[in-house]
C-alpha cells in the first residue's frame, strides 16, 4: 500500500504544542514544500501554535527561504533548539525579539542526541563544548534573554572517569520533515541526487523510535523494488508518509534551479578549480596559512576567507597534495562557499554527518583554518555572537576542539574607514579600523583558548600585519609584517598587552609579491 499523502495532509499531522524537527544544511537538503504547506496552513488556520523546533544547521538561502518561512508565523514556536541560523534571517529576527526561547549547542552534540534518542538512551554525552558557550558555566548556549528567563537547562555538566562532560538530556520528538531523492511505495528512500548525507537517517532513527510521525519530501515517488538496495539510505518501517514535492521547492540547492551531478558524486567534470585571488590582505592571510600546510593531511576550510587557501594551494600547485574535508561529509573535491558552502565539487567520499563530526571529536583533523571577529587576552575566539545577537556556531567547535593545528585568520581590525595597500614587500596602513577585533575579553567564547592550551594544540591568529601564536602565557607576538608600527598598527589596535619578544621577525616577503610563492613543502 503506497504511503504517499498530499503536502496539505501531511502538514495536519503537526498539532500544537508537539516537538518538530526540520532536516537541511544551508542551501542543500531542504523539504521546502512541507515547510510552505506549513506555511500556508497557518495562514489559513491560525495553528500550529506553541511548537517546539529542533533543527541542526541554516536551512535557507539568507533572503526568506526555507525555515524562515515559519518564523515570521506569531505564536507557532515556543523554543527552538539548533546549531546555526546564519542564512535563516527570520529566526533571527525572531530570536532578536525574544519571540521564542533559543538554545545553541555544537553541531555534533545535536548529531549525538539524536543518535541517543534513537537508541532510547538518557542523553548524550561529549566533551566537546567544554569552556565555550556550551558550557554551563558559560551560559550553557543560551542564546537570548527569553531562553535565560526560561529556567530551563538543556545541557549540564557531570564528570566520569574524572573527565569533565557535557550531557544532554533526551526528549521524544512528535515530528519531522526529511527530504531525498526518491521514495517508494513503501517508503525506502534514496538521496541518490543531494549533495550530501546529513542528518536524515539520525533524524528519522530518532522520530520513529520517539513514536513519532517521519514525514518525507522526495522529487518522485517510484514503484516498490526499482530502488537499488544500496541506494536505499532509510528503509520504509521508519519512513510514515511521503510526498511528492512540487518541483519549484524541490530543488538540489536553493543557489539554481539546475541539477548539478559534480557535486552528488554522480559525475566527474572537468575542474577549472580555484580562480587566483587579488593580491591584497585576504591573500596575503591564506597564503601564510598555506605556509602552515602539510601533504597527506585532513583539512577543514571555514567559510568566508580560509576558502581564498584553495587558491593558493592551486596557484602554488600542491592543490593535489591537500585532503580538503566539509563537517557535513564530502570529502576531496573543491568546497563551494556562500549559500553553497557544504557541498564540493568532484567530491572523493562522502561521509554521513554524524560520522564524519564523530571523527572530528576524535581527532581525526589535522588542521583547520577558519575566520574569527573576535580574540582575547587568553586565546580564546568568538564567531558566533556579536553585540547580543547570536547566528550560532555550526560546526565550528567540533572542527577546532581536537585538531591537531588551528589556523584562525582574518583582518587585523574591520570597518568601512580601513585602508591597507600592499606594497614593499609589507604593508601600508593608511587607516585601521574602527573597530577592533583583539579585545580584552571576547563577547562569547566559541574556541577557549585555556583549553587549547590544556591539549597542547597548535593554535595561530594569522592578520595581514601581523601572526600571533597562542602559550601558556596568552598571546605572542611571532611575527609582523614590514611597513607595519609595532606601536600604532598593532598594539595601539588591541585592548590587552600581548607578549612582545625583543626581537620579532618579519613575515615572509614572498606573501607580499604578486605571482606564486614558489611554496612547497
Amino acid at each position: 500500500m503506497s504511503k504517499q499523502i498530499t503536502a496539505q495532509q501531511a502538514v495536519e499531522l503537526v498539532k500544537d504544542g508537539c516537538t518538530l524537527t526540520t532536516t537541511g544544511f544551508n542551501g542543500f537538503g531542504c523539504p521546502e514544500d512541507l515547510i510552505m504547506s506549513l506555511a500556508e496552513r497557518y495562514d489559513r488556520t491560525g495553528h500550529p501554535l506553541d511548537l517546539k523546533l529542533v533543527k541542526c544547521t541554516s536551512q535557507g538561502d539568507g533572503k526568506g527561504r526555507g525555515v524562515s518561512h515559519l518564523a515570521a508565523k506569531p505564536g507557532m514556536f515556543r523554543e527552538v533548539i539548533l546549531t546555526h541560523m546564519g542564512y535563516d534571517p527570520g529566526l533571527r529576527k525572531l530570536a532578536a525579539e525574544e519571540g521564542a526561547a533559543f538554545f545553541m549547542l555544537p553541531l555534533g552534540n545535536l548529531m549525538q542526541l539524536f543518535r541517543a534518542i534513537a537508541g532510547g538512551l538518557p542523553g548524550a554525552i561529549s566533551t566537546t563544548g567544554i569552556g565555550t558557550f556550551a558550557d554551563p558555566r558559560n551560559g550553557g548556549g543560551k542564546a537570548n534573554q527569553k531562553a535565560k528567563d526560561s529556567g530551563k537547562e538543556i545541557v549540564s555538566l557531570v564528570e566520569l572517569g574524572g573527565q569533565e562532560c557535557l550531557f544532554y538530556p533526551s526528549f521524544p520528538i512528535d515530528v519531522c520533515f526529511i527530504r531525498a531523492t526518491l521514495g517508494d511505495e513503501s517508503g525506502n528512500l534514496s538521496i541518490r541526487d543531494e549533495a550530501m548525507s546529513i542528518e536524515q537517517f539520525e533524524v528519522a532513527a530518532a522520530v520513529h523510535n520517539s513514536g513519532g510521525i517521519v514525514i518525507a519530501q522526495v522529487d518522485r515517488v517510484v514503484k516498490t523494488g526499482t530502488i537499488p538496495t544500496k541506494d536505499v539510505l532509510i528503509h520504509g518501517f521508519m519512513v510514515d508518509y511521503l510526498v511528492e514535492g512540487r518541483p519549484e521547492y524541490s530543488k538540489q540547492s536553493f543557489v539554481t534551479d539546475l541539477f548539478r551531478p559534480e557535486i552528488a558524486g554522480l559525475a566527474t567534470v572537468p575542474a577549472a578549480g580555484f580562480g587566483a585571488l587579488d593580491l591584497g590582505p585576504r591573500k596575503v592571510c591564506c597564503r601564510r596559512a598555506a605556509m602552515e600546510l602539510r601533504p597527506n593531511s585532513l583539512i577543514n576550510l571555514g567559510i568566508g576567507m580560509p576558502g581564498g587557501i584553495g587558491s593558493v594551494a592551486e596557484e602554488e600547485g600542491i592543490a593535489h597534495l591537500l585532503t580538503l574535508s566539509m563537517e557535513c561529509g564530502p570529502i576531496g573535491g573543491i568546497p563551494l562557499g556562500g549559500i553553497d558552502f557544504g557541498a564540493a565539487v568532484n567530491p572523493e567520499a562522502m561521509y554521513r554527518m554524524a560520522d564524519i563530526l564523530q571523527l572530528y571529536d576524535g581527532g581525526a583533523l589535522d588542521m583547520a583554518v577558519l575566520g574569527f571577529a573576535e580574540a582575547d587576552a587568553a586565546g580564546s575566539v568568538n564567531a558566533h555572537s556579536f553585540s547580543g545577537r547570536t547566528v550560532g556556531a555550526g560546526g565550528f567547535i567540533d572542527i577546532t576542539q581536537n585538531v591537531k593545528k588551528l589556523c584562525f585568520m582574518g583582518t587585523f581590525t574591520a570597518g568601512k574607514e580601513q585602508d591597507i595597500a600592499i606594497e614593499n614587500d609589507g604593508v601600508v596602513i593608511r587607516a585601521s579600523g574602527k573597530q577592533k577585533k583583539f579585545l580584552d575579553r571576547v563577547e562569547a567564547i566559541t574556541f577557549s583558548g585555556p583549553e587549547a592550551v590544556r591539549k597542547g594544540q597548535e593554535v595561530l591568529y594569522i592578520t595581514e600585519r601581523a601572526v600571533f601564536r597562542l602559550t601558556d602565557k596568552g598571546l605572542v607576538l611571532a611575527e609582523i609584517a614590514r611597513g607595519a608600527d609595532l606601536r600604532r598598527d598593532i598594539l595601539d589596535q588591541m585592548e590587552f598587552a600581548p607578549v612582545v619578544p625583543e626581537e620579532i621577525p618579519f613575515m615572509d616577503a614572498r606573501l607580499f609579491r604578486e605571482g606564486p610563492m614558489g611554496l612547497t613543502f
